[in-house]
């Protein structure tokens, strides 16, 4: 599993809002140097997932909605993919001929594990730990 490219984008837009300024969407994609479009898109989700707030009007745009500390890395990722998996055989559901009850994959029990460390780490990362 690679992240996509609108996590990293994610991600920095979060990082430009860490400021504390509100600012739009044109501003932030030109800091970032990320097109608008996937910007906008971002923007929305993270909005609606309660990660950012929104101004209108010709002063308006995107702030954060708590401090950047409160706002870990893990919050910002499964706004964009909500199933974090190493493997698409981590799926829930997903079945493999190769992983049963009576002989588990090895493979499997290793990228679950690797997985799990993953997912640990992306929690305990705060937004602001990782500011320029």
């Amino acid at each position: 599993m690679l992240f996509t490219r609108e996590c990293d984008y994610a991600i920095r837009v979060m990082r430009t809002l860490s400021t504390g300024e509100c600012m739009s969407v044109s501003m932030i994609s030109e800091i970032e140097r990320l097109p608008y479009a996937m910007t906008y898109k971002i923007t929305r989700k993270l909005e609606r997932a309660g990660l950012l707030k929104s101004y209108r009007g010709s002063k308006g745009g995107y702030a954060l909605k708590r401090n950047s500390a409160e706002i870990t890395l893990y919050d910002i990722c499964v706004v964009i993919m909500p199933d974090i998996l190493v493997f698409e055989c981590m799926k829930e559901g997903h079945s493999c001929p190769k992983n049963t009850e009576k002989k588990p994959c090895k493979i499997h029990c290793e990228m679950a594990r690797l997985q799990k460390i993953l997912i640990e780490e992306l929690k305990r990362k705060s937004l602001e730990e990782i500011l320029w």
